[in-house]
């Protein structure tokens, strides 16, 4: 299951982009923010409960069910009249979620979390980065195991010679990507594919922002 990987923000950097804005609506989501534990029911009750012994009113709260779904603001529609009380909306969304939310209430939009990276529940509760969206995606010959991503160094050739028994020089923990890269092709018997000299990434990838265009014609 693939999920946007949030964070809360500091109180102190929530405090500041809030101050001044003493009517509050705070919405969460009840996807990816949900699973994490870091803008669903529970926390949005949490920062209710925060804000309101700050001093600041809340005129509602809510939980969307996808916070970047452009339904949205159908869903929101229920509460208009709260929402037209509030100075601010302090979402509990990713960068995604607060952007839709933006585009669709003429009101400010506050976020609670930092959106960190594309995560894949590995374990439960555990999330590890799969893809940074670089642009240059070169997984076909890596066996399907993405070394940008996976690699302390993002290196597209390697390993590095800091690599020591299978383990990154930089976590000692973590397996090294090239070793498992390495493995993978071997029992594939595509090592061959290892062995291809990959040019060196194009760090400026494409020009911001990015659009994509699907054309029918």
């Amino acid at each position: 299951m693939i999920r946007s990987i949030t964070q809360k923000k500091p109180e102190e950097e929530i405090d500041q982009l809030l101050d001044g804005l003493n009517r509050i609506f705070i919405i969460g989501c009840g996807t990816c923010t949900t699973l994490t534990r870091t803008g669903g029911e529970p926390e949005v009750a949490a920062f209710k409960k925060d804000l309101a012994a700050k001093g600041k009113m809340i005129t509602g709260t809510t939980v969307v069910p996808v916070a970047c779904d452009n339904l949205s603001s159908e869903f929101l529609s229920d509460f208009g009249e709260q929402i037209n009380q509030a100075d601010a909306l302090l979402i509990t969304s990713c960068a995604f979620g607060v952007q839709t939310i933006a585009r669709q209430l003429k009101k400010m939009v506050v976020p609670a979390l930092n959106t960190m990276f594309i995560g894949k529940e590995t374990a439960f509760g555990t999330f590890d980065e799969i893809c940074t969206q670089c642009g240059t995606c070169i997984i076909g010959e890596t066996g399907g195991i993405c070394p940008v991503t996976n690699c302390h160094k993002g290196l597209v050739n390697g390993p590095c010679g800091g690599t020591n028994h299978g383990k990154c020089e930089i976590d000692v923990d973590k397996d090294c990507v090239w070793t498992l890269i390495y493995n993978r092709l071997k029992d594939l018997d595509r090592l061959d594919a290892m062995r291809r000299y990959q040019k060196p990434r194009n760090h400026t990838g494409e020009p911001k922002p990015g659009k994509f265009n699907l054309r029918t014609d």
